[in-house]
């Protein structure tokens, strides 16, 4: 297959419109003005025979000047005349060959019409005829008017050798749009080609506007919007890395710290025990900041998937996760509202959004944590709000942002996944400070409710 570029693609088209143009005239013109100059050979034909039988009939015209009676004077030496006698086969008019004679006295005598057209090639040329049945007292007769082609050709003629002028000087000028449009389509597509290869480098730091056309202006004002988009997720990941380094880099080196200490036979403690179970607690917590960092990834390469949609029961999940929180905080006790409810979704994503709220609840309550779910028309609503101090103000746009921990916060990654877990079923998640406590909650629509992207 052949490849072209964008310059070759232009010149191709008009080319080919131009070709297009050319054969439909060179095909269908010369047919088509053939025809009409045939029909008007033989009306004018009909026209001088008529008015030479009947000068006073309703084709005749008094010359309205001298150049007029001139003119229709040529006309009238164009047309022949003769007049063939059915009894006898006399002949009367201007004279014809015998050969000529014989075929239009035949067509004649045969006619059954009061006027038929006829032709008949004679020198290498065409003949075109009318005849015309005339009734008088004791015979029928035949009026037969004649005309060559050469009118008809030499019109044809004129006018092909014209409109091929026209096609000529159609085709020249047509190159100069070609050349523009050329010039007009390769100067913002150059200017794009080189952001794209900018930002193929990683270099995407110089916005891309482009003024004048309204069609370029749209696609300059998406090529922005990409970049941007690029930014924020280029510092988002490098966000991610640092703060993944930051909260990485503490218990990996307090657990070599203590490890060295071992092995050097100090003990950081007062006893063996006592120093592994530190050893232990920063591991564990370790694992925990990679377990919540791998499935904060896994979420977001989940966001173009729709989520698996199964009935859940909101009773299951909310008492399920009682029993596991609850020896954390035996002074803390939990109120279950909805247990009855259940509604669709992803029942492991919802345990896990589930199991932040109640983390980050656990962090702040004083004495209670309620864990509410409500049916809404077209939506669920699930609740877990504890008596804790309220939420700074400022803090709570950012409340969940990858990251971002309060002041008793842990990795800041908790809420974010809450967050992205929302989204991919189409709801998004929300906090507001009550008189005694905290209220996070999550909508999430239901039925035919389509998922947000």
């Amino acid at each position: 297959m052949i490849r072209v570029n964008l310059t070759q693609r232009i010149w191709l088209s008009f080319i080919s419109l131009i070709v297009l143009v050319g054969l439909s005239i060179i095909i269908i013109y010369p047919i088509s003005i053939k025809g009409t100059l045939t029909e008007e050979t033989y009306r004018i034909i009909e026209q001088e025979q008529a008015r030479f039988a009947n000068p006073y009939s309703e084709y005749f015209t008094p010359p309205q000047s001298e150049i007029d009676f001139i003119e229709r004077r040529e006309a009238e030496r164009s047309v022949g005349h003769l007049f063939v006698l059915n009894q006898y086969g006399t002949l009367r008019g201007d004279p014809v060959p015998n050969e000529v004679l014989q075929e239009m006295g035949e067509n004649a005598f045969t006619q059954e019409s009061t006027r038929g057209r006829y032709e008949l090639t004679y020198g290498g040329a065409t003949l075109f005829y009318v005849i015309t049945k005339l009734k008088t007292t004791n015979e029928e007769a035949y009026q037969i008017s004649f005309m060559w082609d050469t009118y008809r050709d030499r019109m044809v003629n004129r006018l092909w050798e014209r409109l091929l002028y026209i096609l000529l000087l159609t085709s020249a000028l047509s190159l100069l749009p070609a050349i523009y449009l050329n010039h007009y389509l390769r100067q913002p597509l150059a200017v794009l080609g080189n952001h794209f290869e900018q930002i193929a480098a990683r270099n995407w730091q110089e916005p891309f506007k482009w003024k004048g056309d309204e069609d370029f202006q749209k696609l300059s004002y998406q090529f922005e919007r990409m970049r941007q988009n690029l930014m924020r997720y280029d510092r988002a990941q490098k966000t991610f890395i640092q703060h993944a380094s930051h909260e990485l880099k503490t218990p990996i080196m307090v657990i070599k710290s203590y490890a060295q200490s071992v092995k050097d036979g100090i003990l950081p403690k007062e006893n063996i025990e006592s120093t592994m179970n530190v050893i232990l607690e920063e591991a564990n917590r370790m694992e925990r900041r990679v377990k919540d960092m791998l499935y904060f990834t896994k979420l977001d390469s989940l966001k173009d998937e729709d989520p698996i949609r199964e009935e859940i029961s909101f009773g299951a999940i909310a008492f399920h996760l009682e029993e596991r929180f609850r020896i954390q905080r035996e002074d803390v006790t939990f109120i279950i509202t909805g247990a009855d409810i259940k509604f669709k979704g992803d029942k492991e994503q919802i345990q896990v959004l589930l199991e932040n709220f109640i983390e980050n609840a656990l962090r702040y309550a004083d004495q209670k944590i309620y864990i509410k779910a409500e049916k809404k028309e077209q939506s669920v609503k699930l609740t877990v709000e504890n008596d804790g101090e309220p939420i700074p103000a400022n803090d709570v746009p950012n409340i969940f942002t990858p990251f971002h921990k309060g002041n008793k916060g842990q990795f800041g990654l908790g809420l974010a996944i809450v967050k992205r877990i929302a989204e991919l079923h189409g709801g998004y998640p929300g906090v507001e400070n009550k008189e005694q406590g905290v209220c996070f909650f999550v909508i999430l629509p239901q039925d035919d409710v389509k998922r947000k992207r």
